[in-house]
């Protein structure tokens, strides 16, 4: 399989992952009408086809390691089970990320959820996988963190009559964000030890958790959708136009190849997993760019909004930097 052997290729590789995983959700946004449930479905096709793609090239060539194909021959049981409990838990919380959005809107559940997660995956990670300088490291997540919640009171300044904050929607990102940040631990712990796994092999497991978990627990949300809407039925999703599976399908595809590259970064042995989870978590700013510049999400702000942002890829873009640098001292 491939692995990175310079740090410029690992950083380049961590940087390529945070752009993907805070780019992929701009293909909802282009299948209007279409009840995230119902995407999902398309999503998931798209991580299956991703991983099966990514393994069948990076993951078969290169010296490093056992080729795709020769790991998963060779996988241990418990390896496996650690892959895909890390592919349910994060299946879980990213929808219940979605609909905590949809209950307490974007300015409450992103600061919740994803700063608990960065927090919470970042030190468990360490903690299995020691590597970087911890100062740099953790001062670089306490900038990041801050980032998240200037970008939050921005998206709060923005909105003339602001709604009062739901209690379930804070509920459901305290959980959701509890739960992002468990699963990259699991992902670390089955690449190291004895019997571990390779990247690309944990990645096709992890998908498989993903796939299995949603039959029903995505379907339950349908089913039972948490912002007390109506109900999505599967009609709808044979019904929705053929360009918005495409797009669905893409999206799992973009947000697969930002996990193979943060994956395969956290095993190069100047990286360590919670450098290379941290600059991946640092999505949230990526898809703050898009709201910005793309979508014009913030042309008639008032200005203290816009002053929060400012400042937020201030933060956002020191902290970036002290992460990056924690391997190299």
């Amino acid at each position: 399989m491939y692995q990175p052997e310079t740090y410029i290729i690992s950083l380049s590789f961590m940087i390529i992952s945070m752009l993907c995983w805070g780019s992929w959700a701009n293909t909802l946004k282009l299948c209007p009408k279409y009840r995230f449930q119902l995407f999902y479905w398309d999503y998931v096709i798209g991580l299956i086809v991703a991983a099966l793609v990514w393994g069948s090239t990076l993951g078969s060539f290169g010296s490093t390691g056992r080729s795709f194909y020769a790991d998963i021959a060779h996988a241990g049981l418990h390896p496996i089970l650690l892959a895909v409990t890390s592919g349910v838990i994060f299946n879980i919380a990213n929808l219940l990320l979605v609909a905590a959005i949809d209950i307490a809107g974007l300015a409450v559940a992103f600061p919740i959820g994803i700063g608990l997660a960065l927090v919470i995956g970042a030190i468990g990670s360490y903690l299995i996988s020691p590597a970087g300088n911890p100062l740099l490291l953790f001062g670089g997540i306490a900038l990041v963190v801050a980032a998240i919640v200037l970008d939050a009171i921005a998206y709060r300044l923005r909105e003339a009559n602001r709604p009062t904050m739901s209690r379930r929607g804070i509920v459901v990102s305290l959980i959701a964000g509890a739960l992002m940040g468990c699963f990259y631990p699991f992902v670390s712990k089955a690449m190291t030890g004895e019997g571990a796994l390779g990247p690309y092999a944990t990645l096709l497991f992890f998908v498989a958790g993903v796939a299995a978990c949603s039959i029903p627990v995505n379907y339950l949300l349908m089913r039972m959708p948490l912002d007390g809407g109506e109900q999505a039925s599967m009609s709808g999703y044979l019904q929705a136009l053929g360009t918005w599976h495409l797009w669905g399908i893409l999206g799992g595809a973009v947000w697969y190849t930002g996990a193979m590259m943060n994956f395969v970064a956290s095993q190069a042995h100047i990286v360590g997993p919670a450098v290379s989870y941290s600059i991946g978590q640092g999505a949230t700013m990526i898809s703050a760019c898009w709201g910005v510049f793309i979508w014009k999400e913030f042309a008639s702000a008032p200005s203290r909004s816009k002053a929060a942002l400012t400042w937020m890829f201030v933060f956002f873009l020191c902290g970036l930097t002290a992460i990056a640098a924690a391997p190299l001292f």
